[in-house]
């Protein structure tokens, strides 16, 4: 049942609508430098369990954050709590400026941040159209699908008709992510997208979230340059995309540094401990 109401609460952050161009404005006028999305001290408890331990984190638009770590360190719950999916105990999250502690994943999302969870949480019965119109539910009906999502993505046209659930598991992942960015964010948050994934669809959605991150969308008017937060366990694929980096050990993040460091530091060592 908790499984089921995570994933209600991910599935109405996705559909929800998001101001991405206020957002986007916001953070052109902050500077290029200036985090989007700025996490302070950020504790969450399960039971009695202390899950995440004063995380800190920040997110720049055109850049990418890989937050690195192995299961059960707590990444898949800083997501969530990033996202409103679960209250956090104490800290702060702030958003182009904004206060959102205590936004609901659907304010989240209107505000301008796509969310992709672990495991896709794509609707099975629900064609490939039906899912990616989603995101777009709130605009009026009869609103069409933005183009550049099958430019992205062209696999996905072919399939427009066919329930999502018919989809192999590089085609649903393709397919969340396509979802997400229907409404235009100006910050993608993405939960382990290569797990499961074929090498050949790995490496288009690498293409694709370099590209976000380089020149963004020209949804809902000019293309802004995104912020990319991907929590990922694939070392190579995290180290080709991070511009900046985190690893976390018992709800900890225990380094931090620049992407084109990660070999020199050590960080594929940790990973394998």
């Amino acid at each position: 049942m908790a499984a089921e109401l995570d994933a209600s609460f991910a599935r109405s952050s996705l559909a929800a609508a998001p101001a991405a161009s206020a957002a986007r404005a916001t953070a052109a006028q902050a500077g290029i430098d200036s985090p989007l999305l700025k996490v302070e001290a950020l504790n969450q408890y399960y039971g009695g369990s202390h899950i995440l331990r004063n995380v800190a984190l920040e997110a720049v638009a055109g850049e990418v954050t890989v937050v690195l770590g192995r299961n059960g360190v707590g990444k898949t719950t800083l997501l969530k709590s990033l996202m409103g999916v679960v209250p956090v105990r104490s800290g702060r999250v702030s958003f182009a400026g904004a206060d959102i502690t205590h936004d609901t994943p659907y304010q989240r999302a209107r505000r301008g941040i796509g969310y992709v969870p672990q495991g896709r949480e794509i609707f099975s019965r629900l064609t490939v159209h039906e899912n990616l119109a989603m995101g777009l539910a709130y605009k009026r009906g009869g609103t069409a699908l933005p183009p550049e999502l099958f430019e992205l993505f062209p696999v996905l046209k072919q399939m427009l008709n066919r329930r999502g659930g018919d989809l192999s598991g590089g085609q649903q992942q393709q397919l969340a992510i396509a979802r997400a960015l229907a409404a235009g964010p100006s910050l993608l948050v993405l939960d382990e997208p290569t797990e499961g994934i074929q090498p050949s669809i790995i490496k288009d959605i690498g293409r694709v979230i370099r590209m976000l991150a380089d020149t963004g969308l020209p949804i809902d008017g000019k293309p802004q340059r995104m912020a990319i937060v991907l929590v990922e366990q694939y070392y190579d694929f995290a180290a080709e995309l991070a511009d900046r980096y985190l690893v976390m050990e018992r709800g900890e993040v225990v380094q931090r540094g620049r992407g084109a460091d990660m070999e020199r530091e050590g960080v594929r060592a940790r990973m394998s401990i």
